[in-house]
C-alpha cells in the first residue's frame, strides 16, 4: 500500500515543529543552552529508539516511505538529537559504502579552517587578501580591491567581480584558466567590500590558497591535522586545483555520519570532547547574519553558514551544497538533520516529512516495538533497488557496433572515443576515454532496469543502466551517486556513424565514427 502525505499533513508536521520550537525556547528563556552530550562520537554515533527521544517511529517510517514515493532523490537522511542518532537511512542508489561529494558544504569546512588558523594566531581576519600574495603580480589594484580582507571573503562580500545570478561561469572560468588562485587574484573589484553579498566560488578558493600561505599546509592537510582527526574523520576525498591548492568552494567527500559530526561540533560551541578544536567565539560570529542576501534568497549569511531569518519561528543554520547535501543544525531543539542527495535543492522535501514524527520532545515516549519494526522495515525498503525487468533480444545494431571503438568530434565534455560491448547477457559494458585521463574508464550497465554499481571518479560509488529504444538508439542512465550528478546518453547508431546525445548538467551533441 502507498503511503500518501497530504498537502494538511505537511503543514501539520511544520507547526507542530514550530510549536515544539516555541515552547523549548520558552523554556530557556529564549536563548540557546546546548547540554553535552553523555559521549562524543569519535568512533562513530550511538543510536537510541525515536521514542527516547520523543519521536514516533511509525510515523518516521510513514515519513521516509513517502519521501521515497515522490520521488525525491535523497541518497541518506540522519536525524540526531542530544548527540544520539535516531535515524540513519541510505535511499537506493546511493548505499553509504563509499563517501559522498558534499558540494558546497565544503564552505562551512572552509571557513571553519580560516577560523582555526586564526585562533592559533596563524592569520588576521582583518589582514588585506593581497597581503598573503607579496610574490604575486596582481591585476586591477586599487584602493578598493587592496582593502578585501579575510573577514570580507569569508562572508562572501569581497566585492570582487563575480556573478549575482550565480556562480556557475564564473567557476567555468576558472577552471579553463592556467593558474585557479591568479584567476581569483586577478578579477577587478566592482562593489566596495563588506558592502554587498555575492555567492562566489572563486572567493572561497582564495580562502584556500590563505590557509596554505598563513600555515605551509594545505587546506585539506591542515584539516587532517586540526579539524578531522579530533573528530574521528579519516576517509576524506578533497581534491586540489591544477596547482595543488584545495578547491575551497567545494568537493569535498565524506561519509554522511562524518559531515553529521561537523554539525555536533558547531552545536557544542565548537568543541569536542576535552578540545575546543574551534573557538566559541568563531562559532557564534560564523552562525549569526553577517551579510544580508536579499529578498531572492531565504536565508542570510554568517561565515560560511547559512542562517535562518529572524522571524523563522524555530531558528537554525546551516552548511548547505547543491542537489540536496544539508547539515542543519537547531540549537533550540538540540538537533542535526544531515542529509545527501542527488538533485534536489530545498532541504524541507526531506525535513517536512520528520515533523509529523515529533510527539514530545521533553520527555520520552513509551517503547514502541510494533513502531519500530515498522521503521526497521522501512529504512530496509528505501535502500532496495527496483525488481529486475526481463531483458527483451537485442537488436542487430547491437551485434554490428559491440567491440567498436567510436572517436568523437571535440565536445565541451571532453569525451574523446567510446566503446560499447554487448554479450547477450543482462548487463553491458561501456568504456569512454576523458581526454587527459590515461585509461578508459569503465561502466557497466545493467539491462534490466537495475544500476550496475562501480567506483567511479575518486573512487565515489556510480551506477549505470540502459536499453533500446529503437533499433539503432542506446539509452543509457549514468548517475554519478555519490557524485551528484546523473546524466542521459543517448547513442544513435547509423551504419559506421554515430550521434551522441547527453543530457543532464551540460547538455552536449557531438558526432562520431567507427575508428
Amino acid at each position: 500500500m502507498k503511503t500518501q502525505w497530504s498537502s494538511q499533513q505537511r503543514r501539520s508536521a511544520a507547526v507542530g515543529a514550530l510549536l515544539l520550537g516555541f515552547a523549548l525556547a520558552g523554556c530557556q528563556g529564549g536563548a540557546a543552552s546546548e547540554p553535552e552530550p553523555s559521549y562524543w562520537p569519535t568512533e562513530g554515533w550511538q543510536t537510541t529508539t525515536p521514542e527516547a527521544q520523543g519521536f514516533h517511529s511509525a510515523k518516521l517510517a510513514e515519513g521516509l516511505l513517502a519521501i521515497q514515493e515522490n520521488g525525491t532523490p535523497v541518497h541518506s537522511l540522519m536525524l540526531i538529537r542530544d548527540g544520539y542518532v535516531l535515524l540513519d537511512s541510505t535511499f537506493y542508489p546511493y548505499d553509504g559504502s563509499t563517501v559522498h561529494d558534499l558540494a558546497s558544504d565544503t564552505k562551512s569546512v572552509m571557513t571553519t579552517l580560516i577560523g582555526i588558523a586564526a585562533d592559533q594566531g596563524l592569520l588576521d581576519l582583518d589582514a588585506p587578501l593581497v597581503w598573503f600574495f607579496p610574490d604575486r603580480t596582481i591585476a586591477n589594484l586599487d584602493a578598493q580591491k587592496e582593502s578585501v580582507t579575510v573577514r570580507h571573503l569569508v562572508s562572501l562580500t569581497s566585492g570582487l567581480k563575480c556573478d549575482p545570478q550565480g556562480d556557475e561561469q564564473d567557476l567555468a572560468d576558472m577552471w579553463a584558466s592556467e593558474n585557479w588562485v591568479q584567476f581569483a587574484l586577478d578579477r577587478p573589484s566592482v562593489a566596495a567590500p563588506g558592502k554587498r553579498f555575492v555567492y562566489c566560488g572563486p572567493d572561497m578558493h582564495l580562502l584556500s590558497a590563505i590557509v596554505q600561505q598563513a600555515t605551509g599546509m594545505t587546506a585539506l592537510e591542515f584539516a587532517r591535522q586540526n579539524l578531522f582527526e579530533p573528530l574521528g574523520i579519516h576517509e576524506i576525498v578533497w581534491t586540489a586545483d591544477p596547482q595543488g591548492t584545495t578547491r575551497g568552494w567545494g568537493d569535498l567527500a565524506l561519509y554522511p555520519a562524518d559531515a553529521a559530526k561537523l554539525g555536533l561540533l558547531f552545536l557544542q560551541q565548537g568543541r569536542w570532547d576535552d578540545r575546543q578544536v574551534v573557538s566559541r567565539e568563531w562559532v557564534a560570529e560564523a552562525t549569526k547574519a553577517q551579510a544580508q542576501t536579499g529578498p531572492y534568497r531565504s536565508e542570510d549569511y554568517g561565515y560560511g553558514w547559512w542562517v535562518s531569518r529572524q522571524d523563522e519561528e524555530v531558528p537554525y543554520f546551516s552548511a548547505s551544497g547543491r542537489g540536496g547535501q544539508y547539515i542543519r543544525v537547531f540549537p533550540g531543539l538540540n538537533a542535526i538533520v544531515a542529509t545527501t542527495g542527488g538533485g534536489f535543492d530545498n532541504a524541507g522535501d526531506v525535513t517536512d516529512y520528520l515533523g509529523a514524527a515529533i510527539g514530545d520532545m521533553e520527555n520520552p515516549l513509551p517503547d514502541n516495538a510494533a513502531g519500530m519494526a515498522q521503521l526497521e522495515a522501512a529504512v530496509a525498503a528505501v535502500n532496495q533497488p527496483p525488481a529486475a525487468k526481463a531483458v527483451p533480444p537485442l537488436p542487430e545494431a547491437a551485434k554490428m557496433i559491440s567491440g567498436q571503438t567510436y572517436a568523437l568530434e571535440s565536445n565541451p565534455l571532453q569525451i574523446e572515443s567510446l566503446r560499447l560491448n554487448f554479450d547477450d547477457g543482462n548487463q553491458a559494458i561501456l568504456d569512454v576515454q576523458i581526454g587527459g585521463e590515461d585509461e578508459p574508464r569503465r561502466i557497466t550497465v545493467g539491462l534490466d532496469g537495475v544500476y550496475r554499481m562501480s567506483p567511479g571518479n575518486e573512487g565515489l560509488l556510480q551506477g549505470a543502466r540502459g536499453g533500446w529504444t529503437n533499433p539503432n538508439t542506446f539509452v543509457i542512465d549514468y548517475n554519478e551517486v555519490a557524485n551528484i550528478d546523473d546524466w542521459t546518453f543517448q547513442a544513435i547508431f547509423q551504419g559506421q556513424d554515430l550521434l551522441l546525445l547527453v543530457f543532464g548538467p551540460t547538455s552536449v551533441k557531438v558526432e562520431g565514427s567507427a575508428k
